[in-house]
């Protein structure tokens, strides 16, 4: 069987941090921005660790597992 190959659309919007986490970025943050209170805005600049049932479907399309 040949190797299974990264999914890169998953590759672009997801990275995998040095202890081994997944991050994501989180939604709301690319357009519109203006009438988006200001405390909103520095909220969703943070990255978001993914959990759940999402965290292996993710972790299958990197070929992490």
């Amino acid at each position: 069987m040949p190797k299974m190959k990264t999914h890169r659309g998953a590759a672009k919007r997801f990275k995998l941090t040095g202890s081994g986490k997944l991050v994501r970025r989180k939604a709301y943050m690319n357009h519109i921005l203006e009438p988006k209170p200001s405390k909103r805005t520095r909220r969703l600049k943070r990255e978001a660790e993914v959990t759940g049932g999402d965290k292996s479907r993710i972790e299958r399309l990197l070929g992490l597992k």
